[in-house]
């Protein structure tokens, strides 16, 4: 029986610091919440907090993903383009982080040949599940999330993360380093390497977890 699907669409954020902190920001123009921004992070000893720009928002993300705190901060994405890339400005509560992206990978490239309603679709997803978990460790396309739901996503782009500075509570947290050990805060990480993914995440409520 398939439930009710929840779609978002935009941009996942992952880098690794060499603190061990690790960071998952999603930037979500277009979602049933409407347009917002969240911030996932993990500490060295494994401490995972959700930064969420509103208690509704916080609840649905915390109810699909795990978490060892939750914060509701105000939280913004701010998308510039400088000379030779791009790059975003996020600002969340304690975190204040800056990252620069460089040209499209050739796997970026080919994502984004991919037609928007068949990115969408949970065939495409299983599809794109062993060889993701392949060619990128801890990767994965689909699963069961929270209770009583199922998530898929649906890369659109890839473009590599070349430079990242981050301060949380008012400490740097170091260089720009790989996304390792993989962050636990669902059934997939992001990539190990620091990248920006296009992509449309769909979450399917079973009626149990309506």
């Amino acid at each position: 029986m398939t439930g009710e699907r929840l779609r978002f669409d935009g941009w996942i954020a992952g880098v690794g610091t060499s603190s061990g902190t690790r960071l998952v920001i999603g930037h979500w123009p277009r979602s049933p919440f409407g347009a917002f921004s969240d911030v996932m992070v993990e500490h060295p000893d494994g401490e995972r907090v959700l930064l969420a720009p509103s208690r509704r928002i916080a609840d649905f993300v915390a109810a699909t993903y795990r978490f060892d705190r939750i914060e509701v901060v105000p939280v913004s994405v701010t998308a510039v383009a400088p000379a030779g890339g791009s790059a975003w400005l996020v600002e969340a509560g304690p975190l204040r982080l800056r990252l620069r992206t460089g040209r499209r990978t050739a796997l970026g490239l080919l994502l984004s040949t991919v037609p928007a309603p068949f990115a969408r679709s949970p065939v495409w997803a299983a599809l794109c599940d062993v060889p993701a978990r392949l060619l990128m460790p801890g990767v994965r396309t689909l699963g069961r999330a929270g209770p009583g739901r199922r998530e898929w996503y649906g890369a659109r782009g890839l473009r590599p993360v070349v430079a990242a500075e981050a301060v949380l509570d008012g400490v740097s947290l170091g260089a720009l380093a790989p996304l390792d050990p993989p962050v636990a805060f669902g059934f997939g990480s992001a990539p190990r390497s620091p990248s920006l993914v296009r992509v449309t995440t769909t979450v399917e409520l079973t009626p149990a977890g309506r």
